[in-house]
């Protein structure tokens, strides 16, 4: 590859820049319709390939390297996420997530990131590899995004088209690390939170979120000390942690009403955190039913369907249902995503 073509490399201090909720929530939102497996699918409908993720193991324990590639064919995305005429013009993606997790690189010196995620975008004509992207990013906002447009159609979508601008809502998050702060902040500055409720097995963590929040959100912010008391009374239940043991039992929620929970621990079961009797009564949405079949085995509730299904088709759940997302993560996530800042990028130079 000639100098001339030589794939462009976008910093994590250039990706940033370029982030916002509007335009991750729409690149999001975007892959999640795609996904969707339809019957008789028309010819221009958009579409996603996107095998299974790959797990290379290293040397030493601790060491893994994933590959998600994916392809997000005719899919609408404008450059800033603001809709428009633009909007209705198709694009497609490809793209690849590659990330290594080393989990000894803390300890060396100077430490390292034990996590180190790039998205490598191709161009869909030739397959030449384009742009080198900084992905660490890109995964928290679109893993934050996905609530945010999960709770926007499973739990305000309910209650009318426009409730997520008029309806107020008590928001918890169960665990305060790098996604809990990032769902605080975002559910803070894109719905009507009234009450955030915060828990984290370390107290002194919460408490440091509700500090920097403080400042910033007009939202009344309590810092409880258990999982339990966090959720009485929330509408929204955003569980961040990576505990094999379960932290949000039936008993915990409002009764006969309304509650949506986003689901996004990472740790070895996915399910762990949300005890077996809330899945009982909950109607479970997915990302992706391919993902599911793979990394939810044991899930004790049946899936009732794709949440792009629900943005798609406006088959909302009842006024006083208990919903879950069980949010996994897609690699077209990521590739929209990237796309999206990629198109901001480039319209800013030009």
């Amino acid at each position: 590859m000639n100098n001339s073509s030589a794939p462009v490399y976008y910093s994590a201090e250039t990706v940033r820049r370029f982030l916002t909720w509007p335009l991750v929530n729409e690149a999001v939102e975007s892959a999640l319709k795609a996904v969707v497996n339809i019957e008789n699918r028309p010819p221009n409908a958009a579409f996603v390939n996107q095998p299974k993720r790959t797990f290379t193991v290293c040397n030493e324990p601790g060491q893994v390297l994933l590959t998600m590639p994916a392809f997000v064919g005719n899919f609408t995305q404008t450059s800033d996420g603001s809709g428009g005429d633009a909007a209705n013009i198709p694009r497609s993606t490809l793209a690849c997530k590659v990330v290594s997790s080393f989990s000894s690189n803390p300890q060396r010196q100077p430490p390292l990131p034990s996590i180190s995620a790039n998205i490598l975008l191709f161009s869909v004509e030739t397959g030449e590899l384009t742009a080198i992207m900084a992905g660490t990013d890109i995964t928290t906002w679109r893993t934050v995004a996905a609530s945010l447009v999960a709770t926007k159609h499973l739990y305000f979508r309910r209650f009318g088209p426009r409730a997520e601008h008029d309806r107020e809502i008590t928001v918890a998050i169960i665990g305060c690390g790098v996604q809990g702060k990032m769902h605080a902040s975002a559910f803070c500055a894109m719905f009507k939170v009234k009450q955030l409720n915060l828990y984290n097995r370390t107290t002194a963590k919460a408490e440091q979120l509700k500090q920097t929040l403080g400042s910033v959100a007009q939202t009344k912010i309590s810092v409880c000390s258990s999982p339990g008391e966090a959720v009485q009374g929330a509408d929204v239940i955003c569980i961040a942690t990576y505990s094999p043991e379960p932290l949000v039992f039936a008993s915990d929620l409002r009764e006969g009403v309304s509650v949506h929970i986003n689901a996004v621990g990472a740790g070895e079961v996915h399910y762990s955190e949300v005890a077996p009797n809330v899945y009982e009564l909950a109607q479970v949405y997915v990302d992706c039913f391919a993902n599911a079949e793979s990394e939810l085995i044991g899930l004790p509730a049946p899936i009732a369907g794709e949440l792009g299904s629900v943005i798609a088709g406006g088959q909302y759940p009842a006024a006083s249902a208990v919903t879950i997302f069980q949010s996994m993560g897609m690699a077209s996530e990521d590739a929209c995503v990237a796309q999206a800042v990629q198109d901001a990028i480039l319209s800013s130079v030009k």
